[in-house]
């Protein structure tokens, strides 16, 4: 039912309903031929994207959007977006060479996210789509109910949370998580699988993962380099490299905060 289509530095995903599929974000301007060849290579025709939604109109997600809506597909928009459809077009317009197409506002299907549930239901998806500010002010994220998924755009990734307290990009992401995701989508990060506990590292089977924790703490500490952590612990080198930069990055972090950010990053 997801495809990922990886044709540019964005991340963008197919999702096929019962009676049609929606195309979730775009690529920069100039990659609507690496789109087209994505979609031949995963056996897609682009006749067969029924509806386009942008998770917010920065140029690395909107670029080819009104290209792809003139194909005959429709162009879908928050309410809350209404006045971003244009934020990007100063930024195409510097480079001459862009064939950047602007969004054409007279095209477009508005709708406010309390419409959205029955919106994504004319494709046979069942789900909804919040708003969740944050990175930007028209970001929203969309939720897939069977899949218990959520698609969040540029949304600040999960492990950085503890650095955006009492932040917009927290109360987007607590309402999320009310949902109680399985999987998150990002359109610059790795999808996290969460609460899944083969996360860890196979070579870790059996170890006492608090005490080895707390030793590459107190390694790191001591100002051992991650190879010579792995040489007295025996434990794998992205184990390690992982706990480190959330030990560095994350002041004050205990142990089991390591840990959850770690499985919580799809490691």
């Amino acid at each position: 039912m997801i495809t990922s289509l990886r044709y540019s530095a964005t991340n963008t995903y197919l999702i096929m309903g019962g009676k049609g599929s929606l195309l979730f974000d775009t690529g920069w301007a100039g990659t609507l031929p690496a789109f087209f060849r994505c979609l031949g290579e995963n056996g897609i025709k682009a006749q067969d994207i029924s509806m386009l939604i942008i998770s917010h109109f920065h140029p690395d997600h909107m670029g080819i959007a009104q290209q792809i809506a003139d194909l005959g597909v429709t162009l879908a928009a928050a309410d809350v977006q209404r006045d971003f459809l244009h934020a990007s077009d100063s930024i195409f317009a510097k480079d001459k060479r862009s064939d950047f197409v602007p969004i054409d506002d007279s095209k477009v299907r508005f709708f406010t996210t309390d419409q959205s549930r029955s919106m994504l239901a004319e494709l046979g998806i069942s789900g909804e789509i919040f708003h969740t500010p944050g990175h930007s002010d028209d970001s929203i994220s969309l939720w897939l109910d069977d899949e218990k998924a959520l698609f969040v755009g540029d949304l600040n990734p999960l492990y950085e949370l503890d650095a955006h307290k009492g932040t917009p990009i927290a109360q987007s992401w607590e309402k999320l998580l009310a949902l109680k995701p399985k999987t998150v989508y990002y359109a610059h990060a790795k999808t996290a699988q969460l609460g899944d506990s083969s996360a860890r590292t196979p070579e870790l089977s059996g170890t006492d993962i608090y005490a080895l924790v707390k030793t590459i703490i107190r390694l790191t500490d001591k100002g051992c380099t991650a190879e010579t952590v792995c040489k007295k612990t025996g434990a794998d080198i992205g184990f390690v490299s992982d706990v480190r930069r959330m030990y560095v990055t994350h002041p004050g972090v205990d142990v089991q905060g390591i840990l959850d950010r770690i499985e919580i990053k799809g490691k």
